[in-house]
């Protein structure tokens, strides 16, 4: 298993990418905290992943409040004694077109997914910086190109890509990695409720012809996270079958 012994923690985990993703990371040996708002999804993963011979910890966590992140981090420690990994999964939409989107709907989504994503990446570089290791994995979205009626959206998993080459440059000299995942339109929860016109339309725009899989996606992050990546970082990866080329 490539990640063996490593501590990996992973927001908004409790469902979708975030639980595909922990159960992969889990798969390959490391010991994962499984956060999320909604703590009662992320100890459903927890006891998928003891089920399977893993270890893990559910712990309620809304990235947006960093009080909330350092206590997530503190848990982590104490539970497993150091953070590895940082997959920064958490995220949320409140789509509506720009010229009548509200300030709270901006401001959500400003907060969980970028600023979240800066306080999770702060909080583990201090604790990857003094060891001289870590692997630190953000969620953003082909949406980062713009999107029709997703300003906030958009605005925000840019960021995210910004951020991600910001903390490549400033880290790699300490043994840290940094890149950033862009989802395509991939089979979860969420997608499965668009009626099935849409779903038909965004299909016909991958060359793949399908949707993909969590799994398919937890696979990519799983590489990022291993000592098989340590060359790679800075970088900003699509996993969507084709649906930009």
């Amino acid at each position: 298993m490539k990640l063996t012994n490593k501590v990996a923690i992973v927001t908004g985990a409790g469902r979708g990418l975030g639980k595909g993703i922990a159960l992969k990371l889990a798969a390959e040996g490391a010991k994962v905290v499984v956060a999320d708002v909604m703590v009662d999804n992320a100890a459903a993963v927890v006891a998928e992943i003891a089920a399977a011979g893993g270890k893990a910890i559910a712990v309620k966590a809304n990235v947006a409040d960093k009080n909330e992140v350092a206590a997530m981090f503190a848990k982590a420690v104490a539970e497993f004694g150091t953070v590895d990994i940082m997959v920064n999964n958490a995220g949320i939409n409140r789509d509506g077109q720009l010229f009548k989107m509200s300030d709270e709907d901006w401001d959500l989504v400003i907060g969980v997914n970028l600023t979240g994503t800066f306080y999770c990446t702060r909080a583990a570089a201090q604790i990857m910086r003094e060891k001289g290791y870590g692997r630190i994995v953000n969620i953003s979205s082909m949406s980062w190109l713009g999107n029709f009626g997703q300003a906030n959206y958009a605005a925000s998993k840019a960021g995210v890509v910004g951020l991600t080459k910001t903390a490549a440059r400033e880290l790699a000299k300490k043994g840290i990695t940094c890149n950033a995942i862009c989802p395509g339109f991939i089979d979860t929860d969420m997608t499965r409720g668009v009626p099935e016109k849409v779903w038909d339309i965004m299909v016909g725009k991958i060359a793949a012809g399908r949707a993909g899989s969590a799994e398919e996606l937890a696979n990519v992050v799983a590489f990022l996270a291993s000592d098989e990546a340590a060359y790679v970082t800075g970088e900003v990866i699509n996993v969507s079958g084709g649906m930009v080329l």
